[in-house]
């Protein structure tokens, strides 16, 4: 799909979107060599790179959450580690440690920093609710700097560089429930359901046969951090930041204008960083629908990945069986989309 010139500032911003554009196809495309369905889960995954985040996605066991990442690591050929949480599991366990070495000409023991499994381009935590949060901090610094310290020395990790975190959502016994500054630090909440039948019969068949993919390579690391700076290029009208805004702050139950459901059943709203995600998130969304500029349609678009893990509910909710989803439906009622519409 070719890009709308509008907005583009240069020549070269034009072919960049039309690069990542074509990418996105391609990468699709090699995903679906291994990964049967899931298109709106391959997009928000998709849209998470494209911006440089973090997302968090849940799902029963079984639904290819892990195959999902390392594939998409394979088809960028870029550095992949998975890492098993568990409740023994150590921050340095995460990030690395020093440890003696000695040198073999001299003898001479010295301490030498040994790199953990979040020295990769793409991270995947898994299970991550089952390590204790001491363990689950230690992600924090990478997430947000892209970097870690160890002993009072700060390391850089690799660009590009994401974390993705998978959560079971139905098993709680011996599990630790995210602190709300960590939940924040994701992008999206990404929820992967059963498939339909038919997608379900498919990955029963393929997956039952034998199989050995070959991936090309569409996309390469430098690529995509391009891509996630041409999406902090595109242009946003005002009246659509100021309606990202609103959403946000009238998910807070102490807002002035907030809507019932969530006066009744929300402990917490969203804090700044979703509105920031909402409209980093609908940068992304415009250019790969064909477009430079961000419209209200973008903005809906990304209200639920992108809030229902920042508006908390409340026991009252919890007891009523009411949704943080079924509450992002009402705020998005709840503010009206300005008249002159984009």
């Amino acid at each position: 799909m070719e890009v709308t010139r509008e907005g583009l500032e240069s020549a070269d911003d034009v072919a960049l979107a039309d690069k990542m554009n074509a990418g996105r196809k391609a990468i699709i495309a090699e995903l679906q060599k291994q990964i049967v369905g899931q298109a709106e889960v391959i997009e928000l995954v998709l849209l998470t790179l494209f911006v440089g985040g973090n997302s968090l996605i849940v799902g029963v066991p079984g639904l290819a959450k892990t195959l999902l990442i390392g594939t998409l690591a394979k088809v960028l050929d870029l550095k992949f580690n998975r890492i098993q949480f568990t409740p023994d599991l150590m921050p340095s366990d995460i990030t690395g440690t020093d440890i003696i070495q000695e040198e073999p000409g001299t003898g001479r023991r010295q301490m030498v920093f040994a790199p953990g499994p979040i020295f990769a381009n793409i991270v995947l935590a898994d299970e991550i609710n089952r390590t204790p949060p001491k363990t689950q901090a230690a992600l924090l610094e990478a997430m947000q700097e892209h970097r870690v310290t160890i002993q009072g020395r700060t390391y850089t990790l690799d660009e590009p560089f994401f974390v993705f975190a998978t959560q079971n959502p139905i098993e709680l016994e011996g599990t630790y429930p995210l602190p709300e500054a960590q939940l924040d630090r994701f992008m999206f909440h990404i929820v992967i359901e059963h498939p339909p039948e038919d997608e379900e019969f498919d990955v029963v068949r393929t997956t039952t046969a034998i199989q050995n993919p070959v991936f090309n390579r569409p996309v390469t690391g430098p690529d995509l951090t391009a891509f996630q700076r041409l999406v902090r290029r595109v242009p946003v009208a005002e009246p659509v930041m100021r309606y990202a805004l609103r959403i946000v702050r009238t998910s807070r139950p102490k807002a002035k204008d907030a809507p019932e459901i969530i006066k009744k059943y929300a402990a917490f709203g969203a804090s700044v960083r979703a509105a920031q995600n909402l409209v980093l998130g609908a940068k992304a969304r415009a250019i790969t629908s064909g477009r430079y500029h961000v419209s209200y349609d973008d903005i809906r678009a990304m209200a639920h990945p992108v809030l229902r893990h920042r508006v908390l509910t409340n026991f009252r909710a919890e007891s009523e069986g009411i949704t943080t989803d079924q509450m992002v439906d009402d705020l998005l009622n709840a503010v009206a989309v300005p008249a002159s519409g984009m």
